[in-house]
């Protein structure tokens, strides 16, 4: 796959390119390029970043990053299957227990929730960080509600990360699932203050929370583009986008009238002066009003519309 001319390779984490050192000097660049499109695209373009991560696994299957890297993008796509054997040879590779909340949300994914609360009771937890940990708690949550135990998922969720004021790289993500599991189960009051929580929380916008938050206060957004994606301002001006032959017929109908006016203006009584002004001046005005309510016969176009 094409590897965009900025990336030079130098991008990735200094833990993985002191992995790829195992590796021939070209073959470790190759590589690192093509885990820096991995990471590049993974968030915005998952299948895209899955192409590089098969590229990257084809040439260096025996780095432990490369199998991770793999995962995480096989896990984007929803190919949890690929991703959990990934994970696996990764850790076996590496002896870290950090994968094991995404290797247990895989189980998840692949409709093996109990599967997943077991990893959740495993020993291996309590070897994690709290980054971790909090992680761990988010996926026993949804294995719960998997499972249609939404009270045990409030309660799993209920900790002192989520009590605690202090702002983690988890919170925002924390606070939401708590928010989620109690609109879930009908708590409608409590759920708003804690979307409310989330928002102060997501700083970088790695939830949906303002906009829940939002249904919940009944707030509508209206999309600033018509349906049919003429922009406001061509709706303003109807003239910007009539039809051209309707255009023309009225045009023509005021020039008709603009003549029929000429010739009742050479009729009347040419020796008053006074009166032939006044009439002219009132074959003006119906020719204007003629002309706008043939500007009137002018039609716009109806408007139309990532635990």
């Amino acid at each position: 796959m094409p590897i965009p001319e900025d990336v030079t390779g130098d991008e990735i984490d200094k833990d993985v390119r002191q992995e790829l050192q195992s590796l021939p000097k070209t073959l470790a660049e190759d590589v690192a390029k093509n885990l820096v499109m991995v990471a590049r695209l993974i968030d915005e373009d998952p299948e895209g970043a899955y192409g590089y991560s098969r590229v990257a696994l084809r040439l260096a299957s025996r780095v432990a990053a490369v199998r991770e890297a793999a995962g995480f993008a096989a896990y984007a796509c929803q190919k949890y299957s690929e991703a959990l054997a990934e994970f696996r040879a990764a850790r076996r590779m590496t002896g870290s227990v950090e994968l094991w909340p995404v290797m247990a949300d895989c189980e998840r994914g692949l409709g093996r929730p109990e599967k997943a609360l077991d990893m959740a009771g495993a020993p291996e937890v309590h070897k994690l960080d709290k980054a971790g940990q909090v992680e761990m708690r988010l996926v026993a949550a949804g294995a719960r509600r998997d499972i249609g135990q939404l009270d045990a998922a409030i309660v799993t969720l209920q900790s002192p990360e989520l009590a605690s004021n202090s702002v983690q790289p988890w919170t925002a993500r924390l606070r939401y699932a708590y928010a989620d599991a109690l609109l879930a189960a009908g708590r409608e009051r409590e759920a708003r203050e804690w979307f409310a929580k989330a928002v102060e929380a997501d700083r970088d916008g790695s939830t949906d929370a303002s906009d829940r938050l939002a249904e919940l206060d009944g707030v509508e957004f209206v999309d600033a583009l018509a349906e049919d994606g003429t922009d406001e301002a061509n709706l303003a001006d109807p003239a910007a986008t009539a039809d051209p032959a309707a255009t023309a017929d009225a045009a023509d109908m005021a020039a008709d009238a603009d003549t029929a006016d000429a010739d009742t203006a050479d009729t009347a009584d040419t020796a008053d002066a006074d009166t032939a002004d006044a009439d002219t001046a009132d074959a003006a005005d119906v020719a204007d009003d003629r002309d706008a309510a043939d500007a009137d016969t002018v039609v716009s176009p109806e408007a139309g519309d990532k635990d």
